[in-house]
């Protein structure tokens, strides 16, 4: 597997893997022994990147992945976040975020237990907290870092100028949001800004939430639990105006001998080479192709195609329901 260096000298492979999949979020997941076995074959595959949260659960993904990881631990690089108001005890939500410095040294000691770990390699916020300035969330961070419990500070879904503060408190490793093709937001200054600051972006959803495999079209059916139901851009007639965008990576697929995954894949990991995409999957074929990506190597040509008939299309819909939105920090 190749390797990237996302930033303070953090390396780890071209492709990570996210595991919010595995327990929840697009329906029931997978089993324990299956999802753990899972992550152990994407480690004997070379990826070394695995992605994690409380919120996802919440817990029992943080639970799921340290079983699966403690006997490679030393082998890997293990990341999650904090930054919402949780129970520490119940797992109980109560809707908001969290990051008061005091909130964030008592997750970071459940998230070890949970992990199975003495230190977590990238610790994100997980969504910017308005009620407390970055400044006391980095300086939070800082800490753990002091004592050994953290090695690397990340933020998920923060606006320019709340990375640029916390940076100068902390620097900041790796940036987490949503890019794809599907979704391109960071190019308009998120890209520019991490460039300049030399740090590492780990994009999520790198296939628009399965959208760009070429698997689902207007006529698929979401299990009821799969959170794609409440968002704008997965409605019918959203997912039948943003089949255009498939059509054009198939097009390009089908030229190199590769699936629409891989190209959307290939794409990503092309636009700079501190990008870390962390595709999630809860099957075996699916992981296999995805990291087939990583050799996969798109012509010029292939590239003002992608660009050129991507650019006459307006994605149809919102990439989150409204109250996520409003939780990004931007």
């Amino acid at each position: 597997m190749k390797q990237r260096n996302l930033a303070n000298n953090l390396e780890v492979s071209a492709l990570g893997l996210g595991c919010m999949g595995m327990t929840a979020v697009y329906g029931p997941g997978g089993t324990k022994s299956e999802m753990i076995q899972l992550i152990r074959e994407a480690h004997d595959r070379g990826v070394t990147l695995f992605d994690t949260a409380e919120a996802y659960g919440p817990f029992a993904n943080e639970e799921l992945v340290g079983e699966a990881l403690q006997p490679i631990r030393s082998e890997i690089v293990l990341a999650t976040k904090f930054g919402f108001d949780i129970n520490l005890e119940t797992g109980e939500r109560y809707g908001g975020t969290n990051s008061r410095p005091a909130r964030i040294k008592a997750v970071a000691d459940a998230c070890l237990k949970r992990l199975r770990t003495d230190c977590i390699d990238l610790f994100y916020q997980h969504r910017v907290d308005l009620n407390v300035p970055i400044e006391d969330v980095a300086g939070a961070v800082k800490d753990l870092i002091a004592a050994g419990k953290v090695k690397h500070f990340g933020l998920s879904e923060a606006g320019v100028q709340t990375i640029r503060r916390a940076h100068s408190v902390q620097p900041v490793t790796a940036v987490q949001s949503e890019y794809s093709l599907f979704w391109r937001g960071p190019e308009a200054e998120l890209l520019a800004t991490l460039e300049e600051l030399g740090i590492g972006f780990v994009p999520f959803s790198p296939l628009g939430a399965g959208f760009l495999t070429g698997k689902i079209d207007e006529n698929t059916k979401f299990d009821k639990d799969d959170f794609r139901n409440s968002v704008p851009r997965f409605s019918v007639e959203a997912r039948k105006a943003n089949m255009r965008l498939v059509r054009i990576i198939k097009a390009v697929a089908d030229r190199n001998g590769a699936t629409p995954a891989q190209v959307a894949l290939a794409w990503l990991l092309a636009q700079k080479p501190w990008i870390v995409p962390i595709p999630g999957t809860t099957k075996l074929h699916r992981l296999e192709e995805n990291l087939g990506a990583v050799d996969l190597e798109l012509s010029a040509d292939d590239f003002a195609e992608i660009q050129a008939e991507s650019s006459k299309i307006e994605v149809q819909g919102a990439r989150l329901p409204e109250a996520v939105l409003k939780m990004t920090g931007h």
